[in-house]
């Protein structure tokens, strides 16, 4: 590791937090023995190729990860890499529990840290999904409101995708009914659920 790789707002990051410190560190000084470039990226260290992020280290409260962006691009021989919900559709964690998990692991992740860094280099991308189902609900609505439907195709794809998921994950038509009444107006005026 050379000074020049290491970058200060990883460093104070690291000196402020506390249960996964250890861990934090050897994940940081294996990355940084590949050459990345490190950043610090939504309140992550971040590691960078030629300014396209290869992987973040990050802590929650029962594990810390290191996630790799283009993740479900690597073969995954050893079965480690968890998608961390249904709708992340690139990015995959390796998780860890203490620094022991790490150690064992250490070359395991030089070659998941190695192939994602291939990926990379040979400008692979991840197909996202851009079909979005539309609940039936929703259609009813459409129907109800004929310029809903417009407003609704005029949304970013994201915009879509995010209300879509949103009306979906309710168990009950009742819900999905009252989640979609509650954003027909900001549907209308083109904004998304959090505009």
């Amino acid at each position: 590791m050379t000074e020049s790789q290491m970058n200060r707002k990883v460093d104070g990051f690291l000196r402020k937090d506390t249960k996964w410190k250890e861990e934090f560190e050897l994940l940081r000084k294996i990355v940084l023995d590949f050459g990345l470039t490190e950043d610090f990226k939504w309140m992550h260290p971040c590691y960078t190729l030629e300014g396209k992020n290869i992987v973040l280290i990050h802590g929650f409260k029962e594990y810390c990860a290191l996630l790799f962006h283009k993740g479900a691009l690597l073969k995954d021989p050893h079965g480690v890499l968890i998608q961390q919900t249904e709708n992340v559709q690139s990015a995959r964690q390796i998780r860890f529990t203490n620094v022991q998990e790490i150690v064992e692991m250490e070359d395991i992740l030089k070659d998941y840290i190695l192939e994602a860094i291939e990926v990379e280099k040979a400008g692979l991308e991840v197909e996202k999904k851009t079909e979005i189902e539309i609940p039936e609900e929703l259609q009813n609505k459409f129907r109800e409101v004929p310029d809903l439907q417009n407003a609704f195709e005029a949304l970013t794809p994201g915009r879509q995708r995010a209300y879509t998921l949103y009306f979906s994950k309710a168990k009950q038509s009742k819900t999905r009914e009252s989640r979609i009444e509650k954003y027909v107006q900001h549907i209308l005026d083109g904004k998304g659920m959090h505009d």
